[in-house]
């Protein structure tokens, strides 16, 4: 009979001391930078230029092309970018190529005036979460690649990494953006958005300097396994030319993924696991697209909000993300979905307090401190779950997939959120409490499927 010594929190502590980490951190860093441009930046671009709640919500369907990457991750899984990934790899060849289409919007961004040309301010900003959502394909299967497949415990700890940097890029991100806006607006700049937009370009070109020192992988293995799937349904077809070389190609790229998906886990469980991750985040989706109106409705400035929305909730949750990746391997991900999700709601209750009560800092700082811990704890979880989820074959499009599924539920249905705050009149209390409750689906679909997920752990 083997027995088993439980690791203590410090020997567990220590997997984020593995170099590979460091690089995690970074590409998360590069994947969350894009979401403070199209969100909290245009939201608040949009206000100050006088536009209403409502059109800021609708704004925020640019987001729903991360529901539908998944569509076109095969294309990124299998096609290499001439010259750019003989010189720097597969995976980093398409986000240098992303980040670049990124910034030349930032600079297209400076010259527009969204008052009088709101469709042109929206279609670029179409464009920046496409190119974002593009790199968020490769930038999850090179962090995915940079573990091996049956480290579960590293898995979960790079989870929590990636979500750091993800935090990291996105908060810090604000904070810059905000405080850039602040600043030139106070010395006088009726154009302070647009400079903002420029100091944010900057950023971007840091981060493909920092992508340098990111490793990319071998990838015969998967190489090997793309051409058997094509080769396999070339000899079904009967025949081997070029018109069945092409379908085969065509097919074992686009269809592969999705068949390797459902032959693992089953027909029903697969169809559940898809459920549970589409209503997995609605609530928490639902409160960030309106949050930062919220925030300015009840007095708070661009200052405020960069201190304690994205300066503080940084710090909280990187904290509080780490102890979640913790969490998470010593107590199991599951465990640790069913915690993230009854934190996500009972914390988003806190915000019907500061609504009802009034301008608070204190209130304002313990909501936002509260929510950034149930958000660090539920991506971690979150990202892990489906990291655990895909098959190395077709890492790419089956993270794309699943994670895109997600972002479906919290993208298209939370575009609705601002029409809400005005069904409700400005009741901003009620309207919280109904995104603390949207959670309770998802944990059901969770708790049905439970037992008999398959992960790579």
């Amino acid at each position: 009979m083997e027995i088993y010594k439980r690791q203590s929190l410090s020997d567990t502590f220590k997997v984020y001391f593995d170099g590979r980490m460091i690089k995690i951190l970074l590409l998360g860093a590069i994947s969350g930078f894009p979401w403070v441009i199209i969100g909290s930046s245009l939201s608040l671009w949009l206000k100050e230029d006088g536009l209403s709640r409502s059109t800021i919500g609708w704004a925020g369907l640019i987001f729903a092309v991360y529901a539908f990457n998944y569509l076109w991750a095969p294309i990124i899984d299998r096609i290499r970018i001439p010259w750019l990934t003989q010189k720097v790899g597969h995976r980093r060849g398409w986000i240098i190529s992303m980040q670049t289409i990124i910034l030349i919007s930032l600079f297209c961004w400076s010259l527009i005036n969204p008052t009088t040309n709101l469709a042109l301010v929206i279609s670029v900003g179409l464009i920046i979460a496409i190119a974002s959502a593009t790199q968020d394909i490769t930038v999850d299967a090179l962090r995915i690649e940079q573990i091996g497949e049956n480290e579960g415990k590293s898995m979960q700890a790079g989870a929590a990494m990636a979500v750091v940097g993800w935090w990291t890029g996105y908060k810090l991100g604000g904070v810059i953006a905000l405080n850039t806006a602040e600043f030139f607006q106070q010395i006088g700049f009726n154009n302070y958005w647009q400079i903002t937009f420029l100091v944010l370009g900057m950023v971007i070109i840091g981060c493909n300097i920092g992508l340098m020192f990111v490793n990319e992988p071998q990838t015969i293995d998967r190489k090997e396994n793309q051409n058997q799937t094509d080769k396999m349904i070339e000899d079904k077809l009967g025949s081997s030319n070029i018109m069945t070389k092409i379908i085969a190609w065509l097919t074992g790229t686009i269809v592969g993924p999705v068949i390797s998906f459902f032959k693992k886990n089953g027909f029903n469980i697969a169809l559940a696991i898809l459920g549970f991750v589409f209503l997995f985040k609605i609530g928490e989706a639902f409160l960030g697209r309106m949050s930062v109106i919220f925030y300015k409705e009840i007095g708070f400035t661009k200052s405020d909000i960069a201190l304690y929305s994205k300066g503080l909730g940084w710090v909280t949750t990187v904290i509080f993300t780490l102890l979640g990746g913790l969490f998470a391997i010593r107590s199991g991900v599951i465990k640790a979905m069913f915690l993230s999700g009854i934190l996500m709601a009972s914390t988003n209750l806190l915000f019907s307090l500061l609504a009802w009560y009034g301008k608070s800092e204190l209130l304002f700082a313990i909501a936002v401190i509260f929510d950034d811990i149930a958000a660090a704890f539920a991506t971690v979880a979150f990202v892990a779950f489906i990291s655990m989820l895909v098959d190395r074959t077709y890492t790419a499009t089956q993270y794309a997939l699943l994670s895109s599924i997600g972002t479906a539920g919290r993208t298209t249905l939370a575009a609705s959120s601002g029409a809400l705050v005005d069904w409700l009149n400005g009741d901003w209390g009620i309207f919280f409490i109904l995104t603390a409750l949207m959670v309770i689906p998802s944990l059901i679909f969770l708790y049905l499927i439970k037992d008999k997920l398959k992960l790579n752990d």
